[in-house]
């Protein structure tokens, strides 16, 4: 051998070998989930019907918006020029944030709710209308329920197209033949229920089902309904959204809302210009009294002493005393404007006030300037001052308040309203096509993880070579899972002849056929009359099918064989009432008297009998052994199908009596740890030779059986030509890690 080719055959064999069980190969899956096609089938239809039930339970919702606009009078910007190229960079915050905050606020939506009656509730209780969609509809206009029975379960019945009753908790009709549109009183339990129904569609004898709920909470629940953005980004475009149970009153609902909002806004920004107007208003006639005063007592002093010719400096001094008590009073108007927003400490009140202190010493020094003056010049002088001086005020007062009234009448607020809410004609929820999708999506999904968890759950011995491994003993064949539906039945199979009577060409025979050959080639060749014990670790895997038609296969192939049912404590081979084994081992009868040739000229059976005593103590006896020699005397064959191994020791017993064990195993079912330690246990009893079957084999890609009547064994390297199953093969090899 040449240095490379070792290498290469030392290579191969440092490389460690892979479990056939550990990995999952594409092809491995795909063919788990078509195996099991009618279970991922039966998750999906169950999925679609329960979908499409939810579908059409779930009621209808229609959806609408609003579109508002919102207008900050330039602070925005002001904001952004301020801070420049910093602003943007620091992105402030959109003028329409506040005013989402404000829609969702309780001053807004409480009024909503009580303008809407939205905390009145009729809702339809028909089961089967509901699935139909043939709900009819109530709208509550008014609704008091005596507020000690207001959790307890009132309802209302049409009696017609416009006509309802209102039933009691108690099932009494305290109001009948009520009309729609009408309020009406009824007295109930101390108190009196009140009702108006403003609009109902329904079918005569449809319920429905009062309640009268918080306003707080219905606001709060409308709150959470809403749904309010701002299209873009600082846009100012509000959208609000909302969906009911009916177009209309999805619309109506939305209008009101963007109306009340946008009333509540125009009140807050008009509600100083109000508070000043009043004010003004009232300090009006005060301020006219004082002015009419002045101007009489000047009027009379010109009277008493006659005209006065001032000069043109007495003029000129009047005229500047009187700007600058105007300039004085423009300043207290501007000191009372700035204090509402500001403190004391503010610059901006400081500055007023300097400016104030600055004319009033100017003041000062003109008045003392008009002491120089002659009396009597400066007794009108002082009298012309006051009258100019109120009726300075009482013109600012005029002035001030026209214009607060065009305020209050031309105030608009920040907020209009750009598209009103439209009744939609199609819902926007449910997407039923989309929920039944999912459901079966879903279904389906549950169905795949059902059959893997199974498949992950069966995580005992499949592969043939890995037992014969790790026992030390030959598995003769694997009988494969069959698709007869009568055997998938699990009917007694005393009811029955065997199946490889009833199915020649089965590819179960089969399996038995090649099972007699290796049992032939097995047997000692001293023993010309064999008994062939047949064992499994557990019930449930078999052993009395694969006892029955070997059997059968034997018969059928010229040899007389006896099979006898050594489990008396719960024959399957034969009916328990008829004598049997039992019998046989108590000395009651004999082999001749109870044995039975049934199905094949060949095949004679030994039901398990009747016994009170122990079937211990029974197989402990020599009776056992004087049988099994006297059928060996009149039979080729004799198979002895025995209880399971790992429930009783009835098998160990017979164990020294046969010349040749068969242990079957249910393919999967049984860890190698459990086959291990029973057949360990087995060999301390029997030194005979024996062998393993499988049973209820699946088909598994890369493993000897057989698939759909044909021999099957597929390897990557054997496929000469294409297909779409060597694809998923060589798939399933490159994703599970097999070489």
């Amino acid at each position: 051998m040449s240095e490379q080719e070792k290498l290469v055959a030392s290579g191969i064999s440092a490389i460690p070998a892979v479990k056939s069980g550990d990995t999952i190969t594409l092809q491995e899956a795909l063919v788990i989930l078509w195996k099991n096609k009618w279970t991922v089938a039966l998750f999906v239809i169950v999925a679609a019907l329960v979908g499409g039930c939810y579908a059409m339970w779930v009621r209808p919702l229609y959806s609408s918006d609003v579109l508002l606009q919102v207008n900050v009078k330039g602070a925005s910007s002001k904001s952004t020029k301020a801070m420049g190229e910093m602003g943007e960079v620091l992105e402030l915050a959109s003028p329409a944030d506040a005013e989402i905050e404000l829609i969702k606020s309780r001053m807004v939506l409480s009024s909503v709710v009580k303008e809407e009656h939205i905390h009145f509730k009729a809702v339809p209780v028909s089961f089967w209308d509901r699935l139909t969609h043939s709900e009819g509809r109530m709208d509550l206009d008014s609704l008091h329920i005596p507020v000690k029975l207001r959790t307890e379960k009132w309802f209302a019945i049409a009696d017609g197209e416009d006509g309802y009753s209102v039933i009691a908790p108690d099932g009494k009709v305290i109001l009948e033949n009520a009309k729609v549109g009408e309020i009406y009183t009824a007295k109930y339990a101390g108190d009196s229920l009140v009702i108006r129904v403003g609009f109902m569609l329904a079918k005569e004898g449809q319920k429905f089902a009062l309640a009268q709920g918080s306003p707080l909470k219905a606001a709060r629940a409308l709150m959470s309904a809403l749904n309010v953005t701002e299209r873009g980004k600082k846009t100012g475009i509000i959208s609000v959204r909302y969906s009911h149970r009916y177009p209309d009153r999805a619309a109506s609902i939305l209008n009101t809302i963007a109306r009340t909002y946008l009333r509540q806004n125009i009140e807050m920004r008009s509600a100083e210009a109000e508070k000043t107007l009043g004010f003004l208003e009232g300090q009006l006639p005060s301020v006219k009294a004082k002015l009419d005063s002045a101007e009489k007592v000047l009027a009379d002093y010109r009277y008493k002493i006659g005209s006065i010719d001032m000069n043109g400096e007495t003029r000129a001094h009047i005229s500047k005393e009187n700007d600058v008590q105007r300039q004085i009073l423009d300043l207290e108007q501007k000191k009372q404007e700035a204090m509402r927003l500001f403190k004391a400490e503010h610059p901006s009140v400081v500055t007023l006030v300097k400016r104030q202190n600055k004319l009033r010493a100017e003041l000062a020094n003109l008045k003392k300037s008009a002491e120089k003056m002659p009396l009597t010049q400066q007794e009108v002088l002082r009298l012309q001052e006051e009258v100019a001086v109120n009726s300075e005020v009482y013109t600012n007062m005029l002035n001030n308040i026209q214009q607060l009234r065009v305020v209050r009448v031309g105030e608009v607020g920040n907020v209009r309203i750009v598209d009103l809410a439209q009744v939609e004609s199609t819902p926007s929820k449910p997407k039923r096509m989309n929920i039944v999708i999912c459901a079966i999506a879903a279904g389906f999904m549950l169905g795949v993880l059902l059959v893997f968890f199974r498949h992950m759950m069966r995580n005992g011995a499949r592969c043939a070579s890995e037992i014969e491994r790790e026992t030390g003993m030959n598995v003769l064949v694997k009988v494969p899972l069959s698709k007869d539906k009568l055997l998938r039945k699990k009917r007694r199979l005393s009811n029955g002849e065997p199946f490889v009577l009833r199915k020649a060409d089965d590819q179960v025979t089969e399996s038995f056929e090649s099972m007699m050959t290796a049992v032939n080639f097995s047997l000692p060749q001293q023993a010309k009359h064999p008994v062939i014990l047949v064992m499994g670790l557990v019930s449930g895997v078999g052993k009395s099918f694969v006892s029955q038609n070997l059997a059968a296969t034997m018969a059928v192939n010229g040899k007389k064989v006896l099979l006898i049912d050594a489990d008396m404590r719960r024959g399957v081979l034969h009916e328990s009432t008829k004598r049997g084994l039992a019998d046989i081992l108590v000395g009651k009868a004999s082999l001749d008297d109870v044995v039975q040739n049934k199905y094949e000229e060949n095949l004679f059976v030994l039901g398990s009998g009747r016994s009170h005593m122990t079937t211990c103590g029974l197989l402990r006896s020599d009776a056992m052994d004087k049988l099994l020699k006297e059928a060996r005397q009149k039979f080729d064959m004799v198979i002895v199908d025995t209880p399971p191994l790992n429930l009783v020791t009835d098998a160990e017993l017979i164990c020294p009596l046969a010349d040749f064990s068969l242990f079957v195993l249910r393919y999967g079912c049984h860890r190698m740890d459990d086959i291990k330690e029973t057949l360990s246990k087995v060999s301390r009893y029997s030194g005979k030779p024996g062998a393993i079957v499988m049973n209820y084999c699946e088909y598994e890609p890369g493993h000897y059986g057989y698939y759909e009547k044909e021999y099957y064994y597929k390897q990557p390297q054997d496929y000469k030509r294409f297909s779409f199953a060597s694809l998923f093969f060589l798939l399933g090899s490159k994703f599970g890690g097999k070489q």
